[in-house]
């Protein structure tokens, strides 16, 4: 004989069995957000950053899109469609490095800037190279790939691979070929 009691517990038998079954399916998804994957943390579109020191800007950072890699085991932030950084010292003036993609390791401070590289310092000083990369700790630029540099009094350095400080002014080229312009002074 079929009891109240026999039907209240095949209904809820029935439902808590629908329960775990349909739980199970958002627990894997759940599960798979905790998962470290190749995914962004997240995605910034049309950057424009400004860094500042003590008040003062130092940097400005443009973007199109920029991808936030900090959740993985080596952090880093990628921009597939180019970057434009423009750099001030303590007198206001200001360098540019444009690129069509770059990458910022967190953990080591290097910057790596790929295809079309082109910096112009404040004294006009002209790079252009395939790759550049910038140590932000050590203050220092270099490259082991094809570059050309237009110094601001007309110099000129074709070579493959160099690297320097920021200003240039500690400059070292591996192989080069190029026209250097020499200051004689008279006594």
């Amino acid at each position: 004989m079929i009891t109240y009691n026999k039907i209240i517990s095949g209904i809820v038998t029935a439902i808590t069995v629908t329960m775990l079954f349909s739980c199970e399916g958002n627990l894997n998804r759940v599960r798979a957000l905790d998962l470290p994957d190749e995914n962004p943390q997240a995605i910034g579109v049309g950057l424009n950053l400004k860094y500042t020191d003590s008040g003062r800007v130092v940097a400005t950072l443009k973007s199109p899109k920029m991808l936030d890699f900090t959740n993985m085991e080596f952090p880093y932030r990628e921009f597939p469609d180019g970057v434009q950084v423009e750099f001030f010292d303590e007198n206001k003036k200001k360098s540019i490095v444009t690129a069509k993609y770059g990458i910022i390791y967190d953990e080591t401070g290097l910057i790596d800037l790929q295809d079309n590289v082109v910096l112009v310092t404040s004294d006009s000083t002209r790079l252009r190279a395939d790759q550049l990369f910038w140590d932000q700790k050590a203050g220092w630029i270099f490259t082991d790939k094809p570059n050309t540099i237009l110094f601001a009094n007309g110099a000129r350095n074709d070579g493959e691979g160099f690297d320097s400080d920021l200003n240039f002014t500690n400059f070292r080229s591996r192989t080069n070929v190029g026209i250097q312009i020499i200051e004689e002074k008279k006594e």
